[in-house]
């Protein structure tokens, strides 16, 4: 058999400019690279925050013999570290106070709570999970008592402590977050890992970004991105399914990222109404009824418009990481019937493709020969007139002190999907997109996150009400679930 392989050749591909980021109302201040940013910059928030709180004060809950362990951690943050990995990404730490503009304090003295040193002394009955989940509770009732006077709370949970961590339907860092944001208590889980972690720059980038957003400072947004209209709203959600003796159904996380410049982050946590009849297939694709996404979106724009002075966004893009059933975009084009544009789209993270990057050959032998680094991020190739694949993991030599840039540095990074089930923009405007929401998550100092924003935060937060079904489905910043 003769195959003619000119015929089944690639269509050509597109290469998106590397998002930047603002560090600045103004977008005066800009870079690629956040540590960058944040060290010749300072953050976003840099001249409003110290009027909210001139000092970051930090409260503690820990063991009574580990308490040591969590102040020599925020004296690492105090001081100046140089990179020991990654250092053509990562600047020096100047300590917290040079770099976020506020200084790092203990709270007072009633803001820290110590518990026994021994797993088996804390003081409730019952398999080792109920007894620490009754001393979380009861720690964070005493700190609520003196909310006033901390901004965030450090609690330390000692690998020696692993057998009361998980049990069924309950996950006590996830027990953490859901009896913090009911007290809104923002709250840093710290483990062994902290003071075994060998990169010191790293890990106070690393810290110090979180503790920061926690605190409710804004260490940077997105700046404009050419081509995305003003007033573009992002919606991204994901699916718990909880089930009973009696019937299942889903409780629907929406995380919401409210701006076109990755603000006002705000999650609501929905409970479905309609049961779900095929369970088999609704673990394989999870989805909505028309009613109970017509609800949810519903109640997202709702809380745009508080945000907004009561306006609607112009164009609202709606991400998930399943198909779009016929009746899941019913429901959603009837609830934003009043915005002008929608667009709906599927974001599968482990599409099955890899690419190369190919150079032009040294010797004459050959026409080309593989680079020494991956395909650069942000190429995007459109494989139809709704479909697209874009590499969000890739090399990125823009974000680099010098030369190439490659994140990780294992495997032949495979791309992301996009499937446009609902809108007519460009393609080249959703993979933009979804390539600068990968730059948004608060929580960590890398370049970029394997999805975007809106994806990674629904799910984090589905994770926790599947593992908290006690908690209460309303709106939440999402400081307090990071």
């Amino acid at each position: 058999m003769i195959f003619n392989y000119t015929d089944s050749h690639l269509p050509p591909f597109t290469l998106l400019e590397e998002p930047l980021l603002t560090f600045s109302p103004n977008d005066q201040q800009l870079d690629v690279n956040p540590l960058r940013g944040l060290d010749q910059h300072g953050p976003y928030s840099n001249y409003t925050f110290p009027l909210y709180t001139p000092e970051l004060r930090i409260a503690t809950i820990s063991p009574s013999d580990k308490w040591v362990n969590l102040r020599s951690l925020v004296d690492i943050l105090r001081t100046n570290h140089s990179p020991s990995d990654r250092k053509e990404y990562v600047p020096a730490f100047r300590n917290f106070n040079n770099v976020f503009g506020v200084n790092l304090i203990a709270a007072p003295s009633t803001a820290h709570i110590k518990w026994p040193s021994d797993l088996n002394l804390l003081g409730h009955e019952g398999p080792p999970h109920v007894r620490l989940l009754h001393t979380i509770k009861n720690s964070m009732d005493r700190l609520s008592l003196v909310r006033d006077q901390f901004d965030l709370a450090l609690v330390y949970l000692p690998d020696s402590w692993q057998s009361a961590f998980k049990a069924p339907g309950f996950d006590a860092h996830d027990e953490i977050k859901a009896i913090g944001a009911a007290y809104t208590i923002p709250t840093q889980v710290i483990n062994d890992r902290a003071f075994t972690f060998n990169y010191k720059a790293s890990l106070a980038w690393r810290l110090s970004i979180a503790l920061y957003t926690k605190a409710g400072g804004i260490p940077w947004k997105l700046a404009p991105l050419k081509g995305v209209p003003e007033n573009t709203a992002y919606i991204g959600l994901a699916y718990a399914l909880r089930s009973t003796l009696t019937k299942s159904h889903y409780v629907t996380c929406c995380s919401q990222v409210f701006d076109a410049d990755g603000g006002g982050m705000q999650f609501v946590a929905f409970e479905a109404r309609d049961p779900v009849k095929d369970i088999e297939e609704a673990r394989k694709n999870p989805y909505l009824s028309r009613n109970d996404m017509r609800a949810v979106l519903a109640r997202s724009l709702t809380l745009y418009q508080t945000r907004n002075g009561g306006l609607l966004p112009r164009r609202l893009v709606v991400h998930k990481t399943t198909s779009f059933k016929e009746q899941e975009l019913d429901g959603a084009l009837e609830a934003m019937s009043s915005i002008p544009e929608v667009e709906c789209v599927e974001i599968t993270s482990s599409p099955g493709w890899r690419g190369v990057w190919l150079k032009k050959s040294q010797s004459g032998t050959r026409p080309s020969e593989p680079d020494r680094y991956p395909v650069p991020r942000g190429t995007m190739l459109q494989t139809s007139g709704a479909s697209a694949l874009v590499w969000v993991a890739g090399n990125a030599p823009r974000a680099s002190f010098r030369g190439e840039f490659y994140q990780g540095k294992k495997s032949i990074p495979r791309p992301i999907k996009l499937v446009r089930h609902a809108g007519g923009s460009p393609m080249e405007i959703a993979a933009l997109e979804v390539l600068a929401l990968t730059k948004m998550d608060w929580n960590n100092d890398a370049l970029y996150d394997p999805v975007p924003v809106t994806i990674r935060y629904s799910q984090r937060l589905a994770k926790t009400i599947a593992n908290v079904p006690t908690l209460p489905g309303k709106a939440y910043p999402y400081r307090l679930f990071m």
